[in-house]
């Protein structure tokens, strides 16, 4: 398909999206399997599983914006590692039913941490991602 196809419409992209998101959850739920939240205690598994995110989202967009343009491998890689497997990987749903699930001043200490140390992280995956050296990179064949 023409790289100006909308993704939605490619179905190689949409299994991309697919196949990511399937790995992503399956971690997640691994992850908060093993670490599983104590009734009315601080969710740590959803919590470092966001912030963790955040961060390998911010590293991941800034280091293909710096290869080149979103088109071929850069936008696949992008679909299916950012979108699909960092997707899956984290979880707003999950976040949110937790948070309702604490007491007030804990629920608002949780989403205010998460937000703030999510931003932060993300800003830190963007900013090492600058510092690194990198020359574009074509599409093979060009």
């Amino acid at each position: 398909m023409p790289e100006h196809t909308p993704a939605h419409h490619d179905p190689r992209l949409l299994l991309l999206v697919f196949l990511g998101g399937s790995l992503g959850t399956a971690v997640r739920a691994a992850l908060e399997g093993a670490f599983p939240a104590r009734a009315g205690g601080w969710p740590w598994a959803t919590f470092a599983i966001n912030v963790t995110g955040a961060f390998l989202l911010g590293l991941l967009l800034e280091t293909l914006a710096r290869r080149g343009p979103d088109s071929g491998w850069r936008r696949q890689v992008r679909l299916g590692a950012g979108t699909g497997l960092l997707g899956g990987y984290t979880t707003y749903s999950t976040f949110a039913v937790e948070t309702a699930r604490l007491t007030t001043p804990l629920a608002m200490g949780y989403a205010a941490g998460t937000a703030v140390l999510g931003c932060l992280a993300a800003a830190a995956g963007y900013a090492i991602a600058r510092r690194r050296p990198s020359d574009p990179v074509p599409e093979p064949g060009a």
